[in-house]
């Protein structure tokens, strides 16, 4: 079965602009779609990236028309300057792993879940509470939060190795062998390099 490799961070505004559209691909090609959460920080620093703090002005600024336009474009809600922005994404991506390796709910929900809790309702989703709440809703055991927070923070760091050895630099970001796609706005090519019509 081919598989698809989507590494995300559930703090990225573009990783919540991606929405279902991952899954959605993978379900129509018949192929799997593993979630490889990272630490973005640790990539840019990594790859040459910058984190935003860091960007220049012109660059901010072009980042938030864009998000705008995008929004738009999806017909995708976005609170353009969330309370709980940047909070710390390694709860929650643990939480996606662990669940990921339980099984039993729905991957899509629970990531969608996460980034709209940031991006649309602004809640915090380094907090316990949150990550809970978003793993009951997508079908999963809320205690996956604290019990699978070990195995979670292995596999994120082995996800942010995967990464740089695959020349991923960014989120969200989609390898299917040696074809790669950057960015949500990328997921039409790779809907066609999988033969698949949205």
């Amino acid at each position: 079965m081919t598989q698809i490799d989507f590494y995300l961070s559930p703090i990225s505004p573009w990783t919540h602009m991606a929405g279902t559209r991952p899954a959605t691909i993978a379900q129509a090609a018949g192929a799997k779609l593993r979630y490889k959460p990272l630490d973005p920080t640790a990539l840019f620093a990594r790859t040459g990236g910058k984190v935003l703090a860091e960007r220049p002005e012109c660059r901010k600024a072009y980042r938030m028309q864009e998000l705008a336009r995008w929004a738009k474009r999806l017909n995708m809600p976005i609170t353009l300057k969330p309370a709980f922005f940047p909070a710390n994404p390694a709860p929650a991506s643990y939480a996606i792993i662990a669940a990921q390796e339980a099984g039993g709910g729905d991957m899509a929900a629970l990531v969608t879940g996460l980034t709209r809790a940031c991006w649309e309702e602004e809640r915090n989703i380094a907090e316990d509470e949150v990550i809970r709440d978003c793993l009951t809703r997508a079908g999963f055991d809320p205690n996956l939060a604290f019990s699978g927070m070990l195995q979670g923070a292995e596999i994120y760091a082995r996800n942010l190795e995967d990464a740089v050895a695959e020349g991923v630099f960014g989120v969200p970001y989609f390898t299917v062998g040696e074809a790669k796609f950057w960015g949500q706005d990328r997921l039409d090519f790779l809907a066609e390099h999988l033969g698949v019509t949205l």
